[in-house]
Formats: C-alpha cells, structure tokens, sequence
C-alpha cells in the first residue's frame, strides 16, 4: 500500500499533467486519513484553482496555512488568487508574508512590484523591481518595469536609462523598445519614439501592443492619418481583442469618411463592449452608440482597468467661501475655454474661491489671457506631474468641489481625481456622458439631456439646472468683415447647408439624410468643415454615390474664432448630427444667427442640440424621427418668408432667454454647487436634486 507521501507525489504529478480530476481523487485519499495534512492542502488549493473553484482554493490555503504558515509558495499563490478576485490590499499582504519566509526569491519580488503597479503604488513597486534586481541584475523585464514605475511618477528621464540597462542584456526585446518608445514620446522626442517602435516592430511584426502605439503617434502628433489605419488593421489582425483597437481603428476611419464595412465593424465593438472588453475607449464610443446603457458599460469598464480609485487624499477642512477647484487640458482657444470663459469672469468672489489646474499648455492665445485675468492667476499647471502629485497639489489647495472639465475628452486626468483628492468631485460639460466611476459624485445635466427615469444609466447623481446645463459666453467676438460667399468657395443664390462638428461625428446614416436633403434641394450646397484631403474626397465619392455632385460639397478651412463666427453668417440651416450632436458648434450657429436643425437622439451626446433650442425658444426645430427632420429641412429650403421669420425669431431671442445669459447661469450653478456642499456638510451621500 503506498504512503501518504507517495500518494501526494502522485497527485503533484497528476496536477502537473492536468489531470485534475485525478489530483483531487488522491488528495481526497490523504485528506480522509489526515485532514489537518498542510501539504495535501496545499495541493488540493492547486487542484481547486486549476478547476476554477477560487473560492474552494482560498479555503484550502488558508487551511493549508494554519496548519504550515511556513509553506512560502502556499502564501505566494494565494497572493495571486486574491489578485485575481481584484482583493489586491489582501494580495499584498499574502505576498508580504511569502516575502517575510524567503527574501532571497526573486520572482516574490516580481509579483509584488506588478501588483503595486496595478494599485498604482507606483514608488513603492519601483522599490520592489530594485529589490528583484539586486537579487538578479540581468532580468531585462525587471528594467523594463522599473521604468514603468518611474515613468509614472513623472521621472521619465530615468525611467529612460532603466529601460535602456535593459536592452544593453536584452537588445532584440521588442517589449523593451516598445517601452523606451513610450518613454520617448513622454519626453517629446517623436522621432525617436517612432524609431523604437520600429526596431519592436523589426522583432516582432505581429506585436500588437507596438503597432497599437505606432498608430497613436503617427496621428496625434505628426498627423498622419493613413499610416496610422495600417497599423491599427495590422494590430485588429494580430490580436482581434487587443485593447481599444478596434475602437481606435473605426474612430480614424471616420476621420477619413471611409466607411466601408462600418456597420459590422460597429456590430464588433458593440458586442466586445457587451462583453465586458476594451473594445473601445468613451470618448470614441460617444460618436458611435445611441445606447446609454452600452455607453455607461463602457465607461465603467475603462474606469475600472485605467483609473481605479486609489486612497483619498483630502482631509476635513472649513472654509469661509467654497473652494472650487476646475481642471481642465483646454485653458486655451479651445471649445471648452469658448464656453466657459465668462463664468470664470462672473463668478461671485464673495462666495466663492476660484482655482483652475492646468493639464495643458499656454498658447499665448487672447483666450488665455482673457482667463488668466478672470481666474485673478489661480491657474495652476499639472502638465507633466504623477497623478498621485497633481492630486496632493490640489489637496494641499483644499478645494471643496472639484469639477472634472475634459472627462475622457482631450487632454484629461481621470488618474488625478481617481486620488480623491476633494471631498465633492463632479462631471461637467467636456463629457457629455457618465465617466463610470464611483470617486465621481455628481454629473450637471438638464431636464432634456438627462430626462428623468434614466438616472440608472449614470454612475453619478445627476443634478439638474433650468434651462440648458451648458455654459455659453455671450462676449464672444462675431469678427466686424464679414465674407462674401464667392470668398467662402459658395455659390451666390444657393441654399447653404452646414454642418461644421469634426467629421469623426458623421456617420454613415446621417450622410445619407443629409444626401437625401441635397437631392430634394437641387439649387443647395452642403458647407463642411475640412478636416482632412482624405475625408474631404472620400465625402465627395459618398455623395456622388447618393446622386449628388461632388462640387456640391464645400469645405471649409480650419481659422480663428471671430472670423469663423463671421463666414458662419453665410449659412441658411444648420444640419445637426445623430449619435453625437454639435455642442459648441451647434451653439455657435445659434449666436451667429443660423437656426440650427436637429434630432433627438437616445443618450446625452445627442440631445445637447435639443436643450440648446429649447432654452433660446426653438423647440420647433427639433425633430423626432428622420421623416420629420426632412420635412423641416425642405420647408425651410423652399419658404424663404418662413425661414427669415425663424432668422428674426432667433435674433431676437438671443438676449431674451436663457441660452446666452452667462450671468444667470453662473447664479444657478454656484446654487447647485452651494446645496452640494450643503449635503457634504450634513454627512448626506450625494443624491440627485434639480435647481429651481
């Protein structure tokens, strides 16, 4: 008969082979004679694991511990099934206690400094590679972390020289170059940056991750938008589930208007969002989906894998004014800076202390000067430091209220306010949408963009303002020259048609409205923006392809503010888009006297045009279904008397309602922002409430 050690060895040999079931038979033989046996435990928690039982492993570990706490590797594989479960303070500990029996271990140290990592303790996991290291110097991937880790705490020099130790042991490592490039890009050395990704590339041509990063580069900071697809196709084919590639692809897609294959290619992310993948990032999604669920679930899903809330930074303060703090990347000419400038101005200082942190950049623009003067110099820059800095930066400032101004948009710091680094923290204007995040309290909305019942699709509570939740400076400068139509590239006599969003907004069922417009009106032009050669002549073959000249298509060139409000007064109808709206576009049209045409859509991103018109008076000019929004369009096309009535109506509503009026609106949100802190006070959790 064989002993209880024979039979162990066995079932360690049946385990390493993956015969489980056998495994568990044989333990169970040892168990029965000697329950309190710490090494059948121990195996049987392997066993429990391999078969997908978690909780039934951690029971027999911590059974197997309290009758062996000395088994290290028993408290090291607990270490990682916590991980898994996402109990990562559990984890730690269990890898701390490994740690505690065998110092001398070199892969302890590796799986506690990936797991500070992910819990973005990120100086402590630089200490933990350091450990590794001096155990086992030539481990490449070590350097390769421990740069990580200092590149997220903001020390990208050095987080260079680690990563290149590591490719003086490892010089083909794609991972490593892949790194260094990243590093690269951080220290504004694009050249370089796409040179290392090259040499990943030159490694491993199917390297997913490195084509994925290629592809960002090439676009966002040299432009180019065609190289940037190919890699992104390359990476959809080397890993079809690779993070945010898909979403990444179809949104460069659309900036080139080259639909071809969208609706199963939309059908793909839908499910992959559906699914519970990173198929697509927020912002991106917005452009994409009509479901505020499906939006909400992707949010939560980015939330959670970029942005998990770390420990609260703020501490207990009072305050005779409430401290707002804005962080914003666009203090600048930017759309958001055009929209908010004149509530920095009017912002009751007696009430109030204004502070805004900067994520961005001074273009030496007469807007940032206009809000340096408004925010009386508390603007204070974060561009370049940790998120763990940037948010003790705004907790040693004690701000009361934090508002989050970019959400997924732009130049943003869900990192910053994943810190908690105030005791309120709200969702406002550059986001159009729920960020899916707990640490975020609140979400500004009105009665149109967030209808009451639909509170579930939002993580935050939703505070509703009268009239419309967007902001709009009634100071901004229409330019005094106003264009001809000849100098705009439009035909004199012809019924002009616009829509100027970024064509990343326009999709292929909205195009065909639009099309269908052009076909009913055949002396009209559509005036676009002209965001690139390639999306211009891809518009223009679509168009054909729906019975529509080319030529009838005008595009518009990228130019100031001023005079762009002033060529915009060249325009007879706004056409708006479904799923996203024009926002700041939309609002633009209306200050610049165009009536704007719109669709109700089915989440926040497409309902902003309608909440628009419905506070300057327009309701009228917004549409329920597509048959509507035709029909509105081609008896504004073909009345002229009826469309200078809707011209005079909307000139004379523009200082008579709410829309325009920055003063009134800054009274209703500071109220909001006064009851926030009014329930903060009271210990009352956040809950949803509307400003009368």
């Amino acid at each position: 008969m064989p002993t209880t050690a024979q039979i162990l060895q066995q079932a360690g040999a049946a385990f390493q082979q993956g015969r489980l079931g056998e495994a568990e038979n044989l333990c169970r033989q040892v168990l029965a004679a000697a329950p309190q046996d710490g090494f059948a435990l121990y195996v049987m928690a392997l066993v429990k694991a391999g078969l997908g039982r978690p909780d039934q492993a951690l029971a027999h570990y911590d059974a197997a511990l309290a009758a062996n706490p000395a088994m290290a590797e028993a408290w090291n594989n607990r270490g990682s099934l916590l991980w898994g479960q996402g109990r990562l303070e559990a984890a730690l500990e269990s890898y701390d206690r490994a740690l505690a029996l065998l110092p001398q271990v070199a892969g302890l140290w590796q799986n506690r400094a990936n797991l500070l990592d992910q819990m973005m303790r990120f100086a402590e996991a630089v200490e933990s590679y350091d450990r590794l290291l001096a155990l086992v110097p030539g481990e490449a991937r070590a350097w390769a972390g421990r740069a990580g880790g200092l590149r997220r705490l903001g020390a990208f020099d050095a987080a260079l020289e680690s990563c290149d130790r590591g490719l003086t042991m490892a010089p083909g490592d794609p991972v490593l170059w892949n790194n260094r490039a990243i590093l690269l890009r951080d220290l504004g050395r694009i050249d370089e940056a796409l040179q290392s990704y090259d040499r990943a590339l030159a490694s491993d041509p199917g390297y997913a991750e490195a084509l994925f990063n290629r592809a960002t580069v090439q676009w966002v900071e040299r432009a180019q938008l065609l190289p940037a697809i190919a890699d992104l196709e390359w990476a959809v084919m080397a890993d079809p589930d690779f993070a945010y590639a898909r979403g990444l692809l179809m949104h460069l897609k659309m900036y080139a208007c080259d639909w071809r294959g969208f609706d199963a290619a939309l059908a793909r992310v839908d499910d992959g969002v559906r699914a519970g993948k990173r198929a697509v990032e927020p912002f991106i999604y917005q452009a994409l989906s009509s479901s505020p669920a499906d939006l909400q679930h992707c949010a939560t899903i980015h939330a959670a894998h970029r942005y998990p809330p770390g420990s609260a930074l703020w501490r207990p303060r009072n305050h005779d004014r409430i401290r707002i703090g804005y962080v914003s990347g666009e203090l600048r000419a930017q759309a958001t800076a055009y929209l908010m400038a004149e509530m920095y101005e009017r912002h009751d200082h007696a009430r109030f202390e204004i502070f805004a942190f900067d994520n961005g950049h001074d273009d030496g623009s007469p807007m940032r000067r206009r809000l340096e003067k408004a925010l009386a110099g508390n603007i204070i820059p974060i561009t370049g430091l940790s998120d763990t800095a940037a948010a003790k930066i705004i907790a040693d400032a004690e701000i009361d209220i934090l508002v989050n101004l970019n959400g997924y948009f732009g130049d943003h710091r869900m990192g910053v306010f994943a810190q908690r680094p105030a005791p309120v923290q709200v969702n406002y204007l550059g986001f159009p949408g729920t960020l899916g995040a707990a640490y975020i309290d609140y979400i500004i909305a009105d009665d149109t963009v967030i209808p009451s019942g639909e509170e579930e699709y939002y993580s935050e509570q939703v505070v509703r303002l009268p009239g419309c939740y967007q902001v709009n400076d009634s100071r901004r400068e229409i330019a005094t020259e106003i264009p001809r139509r000849t100098d705009c590239g439009l035909p004199d006599g012809a019924f002009v048609f616009c829509n100027f969003n970024s064509c990343y907004k326009l999709v292929p069922s909205t195009f065909a409205e639009w099309m269908a417009i052009l076909v009913a009106v055949p002396d009209s032009v559509l005036w676009l923006l002209e965001n690139n050669p390639t999306a211009c002549a891809n518009l223009r073959r679509e168009a054909q392809s729906h019975g529509v000249a080319g030529e009838r298509l005008v595009f518009a060139p990228m130019i100031d503010l001023a005079p762009h409000l002033a060529r915009f007064t060249l325009a007879d109808l706004y056409l708006d888009s479904l799923p996203y709206n024009g926002h700041t576009t939309a609002s633009d049209a209306l200050w610049s006297g165009v009536p704007v045409l719109t669709r109700r859509g089915t989440a926040f991103a497409g309902r902003v045009a309608a909440s628009l018109l419905k506070a300057i008076g327009l309701p009228e000019l917004v549409a329920e279904t597509p048959e509507q929004y035709q029909s509105i369009a081609l008896s504004l096309a073909g009345d002229p008397s009826r469309l200078r009535a809707l011209k005079d109506k909307l000139a004379a509503n523009r200082r008579a309602t709410p829309l325009f009026d920055a003063a009134g609106f800054t009274r209703n949100i500071e109220s909001a922002y006064a009851r926030l802190m009014e329930l903060f006070h009271q210990g009352v959790a956040p809950r949803s409430f509307r400003v009368e």
